[in-house]
């Protein structure tokens, strides 16, 4: 798997001013075309998985660095600056309604590109799912509501989706790139970032979910009045959470009842998309998930059943894993991978610099990418 980790990301209510999201579009612009130009479509897209030169790039842009406004004020300004006929790139979907238009939108610039009918067929399937992998094999109390699909010319992709929860007031963006996915249900993430790491969270995705994965797809192609029996034999009198099933020792420390919230015990699953899996009998996980109304109840159901009948285990280990940045967004943020920073920021740099942009932007562009630096390093 590529990087994860966590950073700030509180939800703020309002929008950003429309005079900002103006000089943002147009800085954004010439950003994204020095770097286009010079390093080319794919390092672009690199850069925007990558979660410390898209938290910077947001920052730079004049916004805040923490916020989880980041993400879809990002996105949605490089979605009205990307110009796919001069860049090779285009941005499809968006925050809440616009991400249901998605796939609609890959079809009309794929045919824009020129590119054939099975590729953008491909890029469809894989922004499809990108979503119901974060929405449902990895369940940590966030569904989404942002999803921004960035292809190229050249039928590369990369996708920037976020979460919320409205319990705590927190987000999660998740950042995928096409190069780096050899499996979707398998670590396929180049980076997971949020402030809350759960104590624990349903990670289908995770290499020690392996047996636990192959065993619900084996549940799945049974008779559903099979898998109907399994469940009421594992399901209480009474509705538990799921802390009634985690082995005693490991930790629940600080999880309080947030886990019997979103990750007890499903009350129900949908049985009219088992009975489609029964029909269509998939070959592996990746095929399950992608089959209609398999969500997140039925997927959870179907790793109860395979862990505490079958014994085969998934991970209840949040898959995020180091601290992004400290402090507000009047502090000084410090990363812990200095060197993946440091080469965000020089990027950005030369990008600004170049930018035929005026002295005043330029400079405070530079002065807010100054602020991003751990004081002992030179700018």
């Amino acid at each position: 798997m590529g990087r994860t980790g966590f950073a700030e990301l509180p939800l703020h209510s309002g929008k950003a001013p429309q005079w900002l999201v103006k000089r943002m579009i147009k800085l954004a612009r010439e950003i994204s075309t020095i770097i286009i130009d010079e390093y080319g479509r794919e390092v672009f897209l690199q850069r925007i998985s990558d979660p410390y030169w898209f938290q910077a790039f947001g920052c730079v842009l004049g916004y805040d660095w923490h916020s989880s406004g980041v993400t879809t004020v990002v996105t949605g300004v490089l979605k009205s600056a990307l110009r796919p006929e001069e860049h090779g790139v285009a941005v499809c979907g968006g925050k809440g309604k616009a991400s249901m238009r998605t796939l609609q939108e890959i079809v009309q610039v794929g045919e824009e590109f020129s590119l054939s009918t099975g590729t953008i067929e491909r890029l469809r399937y894989s922004s499809r799912l990108s979503a119901k992998v974060d929405n449902t094999a990895i369940q940590a109390g966030y569904p989404l509501y942002h999803h921004a699909f960035f292809m190229t010319e050249d039928g590369k992709w990369a996708v920037v989706q976020q979460g919320m929860s409205l319990k705590d007031r927190t987000a999660r963006r998740y950042h995928w790139l096409s190069n780096n996915v050899r499996r979707f249900v398998v670590e396929p993430h180049n980076a997971i970032v949020g402030d809350v790491r759960r104590e624990i969270a349903l990670d289908m995705t995770a290499r020690e979910s392996d047996g636990c994965r192959e065993r619900s797809v084996d549940v799945a192609k049974e008779n559903p009045r099979k898998v109907a029996r399994m469940l009421k034999a594992i399901r209480p009198s009474y509705q538990k959470s799921l802390r009634e099933w985690i082995p005693k020792g490991e930790s629940l420390r600080d999880a309080g009842d947030y886990v019997a919230e979103f990750l007890s015990m499903p009350l129900t699953v949908n049985w009219r998309a088992l009975r489609r899996a029964y029909e269509f009998q998939p070959r592996d996980y990746e095929e399950l998930l992608g089959i209609r109304g398999i969500g997140p109840a039925t997927i959870r159901g179907l790793a109860l059943v395979s862990e505490i009948i079958y014994g085969d285990r998934p991970s209840w280990r949040d898959p995020v894993k180091y601290s992004f940045a400290f402090g507000g967004k009047d502090g000084v943020p410090f990363p812990v991978d200095r060197r993946s920073m440091d080469a965000s920021i020089q990027l950005l740099k030369e990008a600004v610099e170049k930018a035929r942009i005026g002295d005043r932007e330029r400079l405070r562009s530079l002065k807010r990418l100054r602020r991003l630096i751990p004081r002992d390093t030179e700018f």
